[in-house]
C-alpha cells in the first residue's frame, strides 16, 4: 500500500510517502529526495523500492520551510529548490531523515538510507551522524562532509559526464573512505531519473541492482 503519512519531527508535522511491500518486509528505507520535493518520481523510486522487499519512507523534507513542493526539472525548479535548500539547512534535513528512520526502526526494522543528488548528500549524513547503512547517487554536495567518519556500510554512484562533480571530486571519496564502495557510470548528473535529460537506462539499473543488492546484505 502506497500512501501519503503524517511524520512528527522536531520541526513540527511533515508529509512523508510511504510505500510497504506486499508480502514480508526485508527491512526499511528512508528515500532522501532530490531538490524538486517528494514529486511523481521520488515517489516512484519509493515504490520500486517496496515491490523490492522493502518498506520505504520519503519525508517531504521541504515541509519546514514550504508544503506541498513538486518542482519541475527546469530552470525555475532549479532556482526555486534551491532556495528550499538553502532555507531549510543541512542540519534540519539530517533532523528529519532521523525521525524517519526512528519511525521504522520504532517498527523493528532494520533501517538504511539512500539520497539523489541533494538527498544523496543528506544519505552521506545519515551514515556519518546516523549510522544508517547508505547509497549516495551522485551527491552534489559530498565533499565537504568527506572528513565526518562513516559508521555504517557505504556506497556512491557517481556519472563520469556529471559537470557538477568533477572526477577529482569522485577520487577524494575514495581517499577518505576505502571501506565504502564507488561505482561511476558513463553518464551525467541525475541519470537515474526518467524525466531528466541525464537519464541513461542502462547505467540506472546497474546502479538500482547495485542498491538492492546492498541493503539486501547490509539490512539482514
Amino acid at each position: 500500500m502506497n500512501r501519503w503519512i503524517d511524520l512528527d519531527t522536531p520541526h513540527g508535522c511533515i508529509r512523508a510517502w510511504r510505500s510497504e511491500p506486499a508480502g514480508p518486509s526485508r527491512g526499511a528505507i528512508v528515500v532522501l529526495q532530490e531538490i524538486f520535493g517528494v514529486n511523481a518520481h521520488i515517489r516512484d523510486v519509493t515504490d520500486r523500492f517496496a515491490q523490492a522487499g522493502f518498506v520505504a519512507l520519503a519525508p517531504a523534507l521541504f515541509d519546514p520551510v514550504e508544503r506541498d513542493v513538486e518542482l519541475e526539472y527546469d530552470a525555475s525548479g532549479i532556482a526555486r529548490g534551491l532556495a528550499l535548500t538553502r532555507a531549510l539547512g543541512i542540519d534540519r534535513a539530517v533532523d528529519l531523515a532521523n525521525a524517519s528512520a526512528s519511525l521504522l526502526q520504532a517498527e523493528g526494522l532494520r533501517t538504511g538510507a539512500v539520497g539523489f543528488c541533494w538527498g544523496g548528500t543528506i544519505a552521506l549524513l545519515a551514515n556519518t551522524r546516523l549510522g544508517l547503512p547508505s547509497v549516495s547517487y551522485y551527491g552534489g554536495r559530498n565533499v565537504q562532509f568527506l572528513d565526518e567518519p562513516l559508521r555504517a556500510p557505504m556506497m556512491f554512484h557517481f556519472g563520469s559526464q556529471d559537470r557538477s562533480i568533477s572526477a577529482a571530486d569522485v577520487e577524494q571519496h575514495r581517499e577518505k573512505y576505502p571501506a565504502a564502495t564507488v561505482h561511476v557510470y558513463h553518464a551525467g548528473h541525475g541519470f537515474n531519473c526518467e524525466p531528466r535529460a541525464d537519464y541513461d537506462a542502462a547505467s540506472a539499473a546497474q546502479a538500482w541492482q547495485r542498491s538492492i543488492d546492498f541493503f539486501e546484505e547490509n539490512l539482514r
